[in-house]
C-alpha cells in the first residue's frame, strides 16, 4: 500500500535514511566499468543481500542490454529487500506523454519504481531543450503525472538542481513544485556536475525542504573530491534519500561513495540505514562486485580497501597491538574488513610478532626478533617489497629462507631463438629453459620450451617438480608484475618481480629481487611452489 505524501514526510523525518544504489546504471557510465546481463542480475542480488531499499537497474531503451536486464529480472531476479528501479527521462518536448518513447519504455519495464530526470538549470532549459522555462516546468509534471496515473511510484532527479540554484534559485525551486504536483514520491536534488561544495549543498537543501514537502534526496558526483562529503551535508539539511554506487565509479571522477557513506551514516551519525548487521557484509560485498566488474579491488578506499586497516609503521603496530582504537577510527570488523600487519624497512619487533602470531608460529624471542627485523630492513633496502609479498614474508619467518625444504633450486640456464626463416611470417623467438633442482637429496634436471623465458622457466620447474609433487598441478599463476628500480641506471637496473598464485582457495604473493629479470623470476616462482609444497604439508612422492 502506498503512504499518503503527508505519512511519507512524517516517515523519512526520522534516522532512517533510505539507501538508493546505482551502480548498474550510473556506475557503468564510469570509464572501463562494464557488466553483462547475467552479472548485473548477480551485482542486484548482492546489493538486495546487503539491505540496499532501492536498485536501479539500467535505461529501458536506451541499449539492448538494459532492456534485456529487465526482461530478465522479471523472470529470475527475486529480491527479498530491495526494489528495482528503471531509470529515464522525462518526456521529449514537443511530444505528449502518452506517445513518449522513452516513458513507454519505463511502464514496460514493469519495475514497481520507475525514476525520471529532468532539467532545474536555465541553461539546460535554453541550451540543451531549447524550451521555454514555463514548457520545462509543464514537461517534468505532466512526465510524473503519467507515470504515477501508470501506478508507478516516481523518483524525480532534479537534474543540475545546484547549479540551477546558484543561477536562478526561484526556478531551480519551480521545478521541483512541479515534479512535486505531478505526484513525484521523491525528489532528488544532483549535483551532476560535481562541482558544488558542502555549504552551498546544505544551503540549497534547506531551501528545497522548506518548498516541498515531498521527502528529499541527494544524488552527488565526486568532481572536486566532495561527492561523500556533499551528500552528508545535504543529509544534515534534511534529505532522508542518498544516491550513490559501489565503489565510488561513475562517470568522469565518479559518484558519491556508498562504501564511504553507509559507514558513516551509521558509524559516526549514528543514522540507519542497512543496520549495523548488514553493515558487517560491506566489505565483501564491494569486492565482490569488482570482481564481476573484472576489475581489482580499489586497495585504498577507506572502510572497505585492503589498505584501509593495514598498519605498517612499528610504533602503530606496537600500540594497535594493545589498544585498537589507538589507529583505527572503528573496528574493522563492523564494516567486513580485517586488521592486517604490514612488515617493511619502517617494521619493528611488534609488526613481526603481530605477522608471526597471523601465521600460526610460536612467540618469537626478543633476539630473534631484532635479528629477523635487521634482515628485513636489509631485504626492503634492497628493494623487497614484503608488504605485498605475505608468502615470502612467511617463508622468511619459518626460516625457510636457509632450510629450503621441500626442495631447492640449484641453478637454471636459458637460451633463445629464433624459429623458421629470418623476415618470413612464421619467424618467432622461442625460450628453451634448463634447471636443476634438489628435491630430498636427489639431483633433478628438467628442461621446457615456450614462447617467452619467464613461461620456459616456470614450465621446466613444473616438469622437474611434477613427478614428485603432483599437487602442484592445482596451482596457476594469476599475476606477474615487474617494477623497474632506479631507473636511473638504465638496463642494470634492479628490478623486482611480484608473482601471485591460487590453487583456487587460497592465493599467496612471492617476491623476487636482482639486476637480473630472470633471476628474480626464479625466486619468486621457486619461493612461490615452496610456499604452497610447505601449507599443504606436501612431501616428496616416491615414483
Amino acid at each position: 500500500m502506498r503512504l499518503s505524501r503527508q505519512e511519507d514526510r512524517v516517515t523519512m523525518q526520522t534516522d532512517h535514511i533510505e539507501i538508493y544504489d546505482t551502480t548498474l546504471r550510473d556506475g557503468t557510465q564510469g570509464e572501463g566499468i562494464a557488466f553483462a546481463v547475467g552479472e548485473k542480475l548477480r551485482v542486484a542480488a548482492l546489493l538486495d543481500e546487503l539491505g540496499v531499499h532501492l536498485i536501479e537497474g539500467g535505461w529501458p531503451g536506451a541499449n539492448p542490454r538494459d532492456s534485456e536486464f529487465f526482461a530478465r529480472a522479471r523472470r529470475e531476479l527475486q529480491l527479498g529487500h530491495a526494489r528495482l528501479a528503471a531509470f529515464g527521462s522525462t518526456a521529449r518536448p514537443g511530444a505528449a506523454p502518452e506517445r513518449d518513447d522513452n516513458l513507454a519504455a519505463l511502464l514496460a519495464a514493469e519495475t514497481p519504481v520507475v525514476t525520471i530526470f529532468g532539467k532545474s538549470w536555465m541553461l539546460h532549459v535554453r541550451e540543451a531543450l531549447a524550451i521555454a522555462a514555463a514548457d520545462n516546468l509543464e514537461l517534468v509534471e505532466t512526465s510524473v503525472a503519467h507515470l504515477a496515473r501508470a501506478g508507478r511510484e516516481v523518483i524525480f532527479d532534479a537534474e543540475h538542481f545546484f547549479d540551477g540554484f546558484r543561477d536562478d534559485p526561484g526556478y531551480a525551486l519551480a521545478v521541483l513544485r512541479a515534479a512535486e504536483q505531478g505526484g513525484a514520491s521523491r525528489i532528488v536534488l544532483c549535483d551532476t556536475n560535481g562541482g558544488s561544495l558542502p555549504e552551498h549543498i546544505a544551503a540549497a537543501t534547506r531551501a528545497a525542504a522548506q518548498t516541498v514537502r515531498a521527502p528529499l534526496g541527494i544524488h552527488t558526483h565526486n568532481d572536486c573530491d566532495l561527492g561523500v562529503a556533499n551528500a552528508l551535508a545535504a543529509v544534515a539539511a534534511g534529505a532522508r534519500h542518498v544516491q550513490g554506487t559501489f565503489n565510488g565509479w561513475g562517470e568522469r571522477c565518479g559518484n558519491a561513495n556508498l562504501c564511504s557513506l553507509l559507514p558513516v551514516l551509521e558509524l559516526k551519525l549514528g543514522y540507519r540505514g542497512l543496520g549495523r548487521e548488514r553493515l558487517r557484509r560491506l566489505t565483501p560485498t564491494a569486492r565482490r562486485i569488482a570482481e564481476l566488474a573484472n576489475l581489482p579491488a580499489p586497495q585504498r578506499l577507506p572502510f572497505v580497501g585492503a589498505s584501509a586497516f593495514a598498519h605498517k609503521g612499528g610504533v602503530h603496530v606496537s600500540a594497535v597491538r594493545k589498544a585498537p582504537e589507538t589507529y583505527e577510527h572503528v573496528a574493522p570488523e563492523t564494516v567486513g574488513n580485517a586488521r592486517r600487519v604490514l612488515v617493511s624497512d619502517l617494521a619493528g619487533r611488534s609488526n613481526l610478532l603481530e605477522k608471526a602470531a597471523e601465521f600460526g608460529l610460536p612467540p618469537l624471542d626478543a633476539a630473534a626478533a631484532r635479528k629477523l627485523a635487521a634482515r628485513v630492513k636489509e631485504l626492503e633496502h634492497r628493494g623487497y617489497e614484503l608488504e605485498s609479498a605475505d608468502a615470502s614474508l612467511e617463508l622468511l619467518l619459518r626460516g625457510a629462507g636457509q632450510n629450503r625444504g621441500s626442495f631447492s633450486p640449484v641453478a637454471f640456464a636459458i637460451q633463445t631463438r629464433y624459429v623458421g626463416a629470418p623476415g618470413s611470417p612464421e619467424a618467432e623467438a622461442r625460450a628453451e629453459a634448463q634447471v636443476t633442482l634438489n628435491v630430498g637429496g636427489e639431483t633433478v634436471v628438467a628442461t621446457a620450451a615456450e614462447r617467452g623465458p619467464v613461461a620456459a622457466l616456470d614450465a621446466a620447474l613444473r616438469r622437474g617438480l611434477a613427478p614428485r609433487f603432483p599437487q602442484l598441478a592445482e596451482v596457476g599463476l594469476t599475476d606477474y608484475k615487474v617494477r623497474i628500480l632506479e631507473g636511473h641506471r638504465g638496463t642494470r637496473a634492479q628490478v623486482r618481480v611480484l608473482v601471485e598464485s591460487s590453487d583456487g582457495r587460497l592465493s599467496w604473493t612471492t617476491v623476487g629481487v636482482s639486476d637480473n629479470i630472470l633471476e628474480a623470476s626464479w625466486e619468486a616462482l621457486t619461493d612461490s611452489l615452496r610456499f604452497y609444497l610447505m601449507r599443504s604439508g606436501g612431501a616428496a612422492s616416491r615414483q
